[in-house]
């Protein structure tokens, strides 16, 4: 049976922590590639923009595990907490992840 892996923090804290409410996802044959950021709202006049902070590389493989693992958390804690609800218009939704 393989041993869990030592977690090691920098200076006993994670790196800086960021928040994201976009997510951009696309793949190559050996890659997936996740940008993290998040949605800056237009002033008057001006275009909405998306601040991307994060690029993050996965094989295929921990792309699934990764999916996995969302997908046991989301359900348990629905189970917790009550079912994540989504509007069903995409204007409505307060965050993005684009394809």
């Amino acid at each position: 049976m393989m041993r869990v892996p030592k977690i090691i923090e920098k200076d006993g804290i994670i790196d800086e922590a960021k928040y994201s409410d976009v997510v951009r996802i696309s793949h190559t044959y050996t890659s997936f590639i996740l940008d993290f950021g998040y949605f800056i709202p237009p002033r008057e006049g001006e275009e909405p923009k998306i601040y991307i902070h994060t690029r993050i590389y996965m094989s295929p493989q921990h792309a699934k595990l990764l999916l996995k693992a969302l997908q046991d958390n989301i359900r348990k804690y629905e189970q917790k907490v009550g079912e994540i609800r989504l509007p069903e218009k995409r204007e409505e939704r307060p965050s993005t992840i684009i394809m």
